[in-house]
């Protein structure tokens, strides 16, 4: 074959050729996502709408069914179906695997902006399940303060820091933890202002309550007035009315009864106090607030994750200042199951590497021979890195098993090219001749086994739904990683081979095997077995 003689006459090419290929792997690696499990994006679509007092016939009649028939009509929609409750329509709108949900959003929120909803009922909501949107930390703020002052010291101060926003007035703003996209908080008591009115009061007044409602939104506002130019410069009015403290809501003027202004204060009482509890999290039997990170789309969840740590011990210390008692806590953390799971994987791939490194030394009994096929392993792996940074795999459990699993398959190609090549040095050729005579008899059978072997994994990529996304990591992982080892097997093989080196090499044995040597035990039982009128049970 005339590539395995330009390994043979080229070794300094084919040396650059695979120190490149060296090179290129370990960057990938650096920058391959860490994530638990592949990307899995189900193709499905959820809009759903609220209607508050509406009966569920209602729904369905005003809302669902029109819906339904304006989505029907997109593109790859295998399925609709919807379900209607008191207050909410739920529209679920089904797509073909492998449609582009950003375009299907697109398209959906289309199709929603000609609906015509009826008077009352709120914007449609555009819903997407990915596995992905789960937020990666989830944190505990507790301690001896009351929950209020928790969930403003969360908002306030955590959720901007974490978020690398800056925070007016306060010494918590810092720079952009890269990775996080967005911190949700929950639990706690988030502050509300009440204003409770006298009914019997506002009947004798004759006020009713939709005017105070009315006038309470037309006093808290803030809104542009448009711009100023004078000369070159250009002033931004913007008129800033909004309620500051309690003493501002408790004295708009409702209405005026006989040139006497009627306040808020004399129709009822404004108070501060909490919204309806709809969460409540818990640490050791202590209620407290709870900080969600999530990362972004494309970010390392195990180095985002390590980046939060760091910024938490920050955090501890300042908030330290506000009270001794007040603790952070993290409750979860997905990348500790990442690093976990990656951890086992890659102690089994090792593991697996080095018995096949000491079972080939055993049978080959030469220390050069089982030094050449071990270095396909870390060489083919390497490689790999580079091949799955190109496709967009990601480092997973699956794509790690399929290269623990092809870890055992790397050596095959090049067990078969060296026994061929030592065939022939055993026969008196030289090293180079032997080299070239070796790996050009076997080539076409290493490769056309390789090919075989990849062919049974390359139709998984082609798999439809959970399994077919699960699964591709995995098989473009395993026909990587041998395309590589028969790239070396037919290169790097022959020009190692090819160089002379000192025959102690070899474990040495009792005696030399030659052809005329007498037949092992174990051998006799399949030099009998050649005979066709011995018959064997097993």
């Amino acid at each position: 074959m005339k590539i395995v003689e330009f390994a043979t006459n080229r070794r300094v090419t084919v040396v650059m050729l695979m120190s490149t290929l060296v090179v290129f792997g370990l960057i990938s690696f650096k920058r391959l996502p860490l994530n638990l499990l592949p990307d899995i994006s189900y193709p499905t679509l959820t809009v759903r709408t609220k209607y508050l007092g509406a009966a569920p016939s209602e729904i369905e009649n005003l809302l669902s069914k029109p819906i339904e028939n304006a989505v029907s009509v997109v593109s790859n929609v295998v399925r609709v179906s919807s379900r209607s409750r008191p207050d909410v329509s739920e529209v679920v709108v089904e797509f073909l695997w492998k449609t582009n949900m950003d375009f299907a959003s697109m398209d959906i929120r289309e199709k929603l902006d000609i609906v015509d909803l009826p008077d009352g009922a709120e914007r449609p909501i555009l819903l997407r399940f990915d596995p992905a949107l789960d937020p990666i930390m989830r944190i505990s703020l507790y301690g001896d303060d009351d929950l209020i002052t928790l969930r403003i010291l969360a908002e306030e101060e955590l959720k901007p820091s974490l978020e690398g926003l800056s925070v007016e007035g306060g010494v918590m703003g810092s720079q952009a933890i890269s990775g996080v996209a967005a911190v949700e908080i929950s639990g706690g008591l988030e502050e509300e202002i009440h204003v409770e009115l006298e009914e019997a009061r506002l009947a004798s007044l004759g006020i009713p309550i939709s005017k105070v409602i009315r006038r309470l939104a037309e006093e808290n506002i803030n809104l542009t007035a448009g711009n100023i130019n004078e000369g070159e410069i250009e002033y931004i009015v913007r008129t800033f009315n909004e309620f500051q403290k309690v003493e501002d809501i408790r004295g708009i003027i409702v209405d005026l009864k006989n040139r006497i202004p009627i306040k808020v204060s004399d129709i009822g009482t404004v108070r501060k106090s909490h919204r309806e509890r709809k969460v409540i999290t818990r640490v050791n039997g202590r209620e407290s607030v709870e900080i969600a990170i999530h990362k972004e789309a494309d970010a390392n969840t195990v180095t985002v994750a390590r980046l939060v740590k760091e910024r938490l011990k920050v955090l501890e210390k300042r908030l330290s200042k506000y009270s001794k008692s007040i603790h952070l806590e993290i409750i979860f953390d997905q990348s500790r199951f990442i690093e976990r799971s990656i951890r086992e994987v890659i102690f089994t791939a090792l593991w697996g590497g080095c018995l096949a490194i000491i079972i080939l030394l055993m049978f080959l009994k030469n220390v050069k021979s089982t030094l050449i096929i071990s270095l396909t392993i870390p060489l083919s792996v390497t490689a790999t890195f580079f091949c799955m940074f190109l496709s967009g795999v990601s480092l997973n459990v699956m794509s790690l098993g399929g290269l623990a699993l092809g870890v055992g398959m790397l050596v095959d190609n090049a067990i078969v090219v060296l026994e061929s090549i030592d065939r022939y040095h055993r026969k008196g050729y030289s090293e180079i001749h032997s080299a070239n005579r070796g790996a050009s008899e076997v080539g076409g059978a290493v490769i056309a086994s390789t090919l075989t072997t990849v062919c049974v994994f390359i139709p998984i990529i082609f798999v439809k739904g959970i399994a077919g996304q699960l699964f591709n990591d995995q098989a473009l992982t395993v026909a990587f990683s041998l395309t590589i080892s028969l790239l070396v097997a037919i290169t790097l093989i022959p020009m190692l081979s090819s160089i002379k080196m000192r025959k102690n090499w070899g474990i040495k044995s009792k005696e030399t095997e030659t052809l005329d040597s007498p037949i092992p035990k174990p051998s006799k039982i399949l030099y009998l077995s050649l005979y066709p009128s011995t018959v064997y049970c097993v």
